[in-house]
């Protein structure tokens, strides 16, 4: 039985918060396919908001210049080369995840984190517009 501070059931809570996303797979359960398109995509678009946020505040501490000919590249840079935003990206991701789902990622946490950056350059550039609003 959970303690009087403990929600009875955390891993539904987390799962509930998540929005729902059109799955066009046929991955079968248990490969990384599925675990992409069942957990990353859901909570990449969970956090799309905090995403931004958080490399448009790399920007701006780091005092980066966002030229409007040259911000897909440099935001392309930013999230491909540097370690420490690379880092806060996949925490903001795989703190996120239920019990299960980070014992699945531990197991395959290269492949894992590589198509987690990969989907989330992919979403930082689609929306650069609104990360140089954010950066002010």
């Amino acid at each position: 039985m959970p303690s009087p501070t403990q929600s009875p059931r955390p891993n539904d809570a987390l799962l509930a918060l998540r929005p729902a996303v059109p799955a066009e797979t046929t991955d079968a359960e248990g490969t990384v396919g599925a675990f992409l398109h069942a957990t990353l995509r859901p909570v990449l678009k969970l956090q799309n908001d905090l995403l931004l946020a958080v490399v448009a505040d790399f920007v701006r501490d780091h005092h980066i210049s966002l030229r409007p000919t040259d911000q897909h590249h440099q935001l392309s840079e930013l999230l491909t080369r540097n370690t420490k935003l690379r880092y806060t990206v996949v925490g903001l991701v795989s703190g996120q995840f239920t019990a299960d789902e980070y014992a699945f990622y531990r197991q395959h946490r290269a492949e894992l984190n590589r198509r987690l950056l990969e989907m989330a350059l992919r979403r930082v550039l689609d929306q650069a517009d609104s990360v140089v609003a954010l950066v002010g």
